[in-house]
């Protein structure tokens, strides 16, 4: 016998809430020029660029938590195989595609600031791991989210699975996020 929809719906629900590990991650934004199939083309087998500012653990020096959170991030990643780095490229691309991470993220901040290479942060962190991530082409902002969890180091088990639900909100490749004509008889 079937569980009622209802009951599958809702024990689903659990068991991805579970899965987080205490990770909670915000709404989430896409540009109308967002597309997966871009995203894939210009990272697969390639290294993708992470910009990150603040850091969430006090204890640590940047560079420290740098150095640490790299791997985390890339154990991680999203389905192209692409290589995290956050060396710049020694010619600026165009297009110019990049991830931004910002640590406790002025509260007025936006992602086309972001994108533009303005960053403020909040005078006093309000949250261990608060975290505004943003995937730009240029100036254009293509999508973003937040997400924030407890954790207490790079390693901490919840960054990694912060990262892995992050990855799949910032890239989705979801059918709905793929380009094809918004009509009334569209099939799919």
């Amino acid at each position: 016998m079937r569980p009622p929809p209802h009951l599958a719906l809702s024990l689903a629900v659990a068991w991805l809430l579970g899965c987080t590990q205490g990770a909670v991650i915000g709404g989430a934004y896409y540009a109308p020029e967002y597309d997966w199939s871009e995203f894939f083309a210009v990272t697969d087998g390639r290294n993708f660029q992470v910009i990150v500012s603040g850091n969430p653990f006090p204890s640590l020096t940047e560079p420290e938590m740098k150095r640490r959170l790299l791997p985390v991030m890339q154990a991680s990643k999203p389905r192209p195989n692409l290589t995290f780095t956050y060396d710049a490229p020694p010619d600026t691309p165009h297009p110019y595609y990049r991830m931004v991470l910002i640590f406790n993220a002025a509260n007025d901040l936006n992602a086309s600031s972001v994108c533009a290479g303005q960053i403020r942060h909040k005078p006093e962190p309000t949250q261990p791991f608060d975290l505004y991530a943003i995937y730009c082409r240029d100036d254009l902002v293509l999508s973003y989210t937040t997400a924030w969890t407890a954790a207490s180091s790079p390693e901490d088990p919840r960054v990694g699975a912060l990262f892995a639900q992050l990855f799949l909100v910032l890239f989705p490749d979801a059918p709905l996020f793929r380009r094809r004509p918004l009509t009334p008889f569209m099939r799919w």
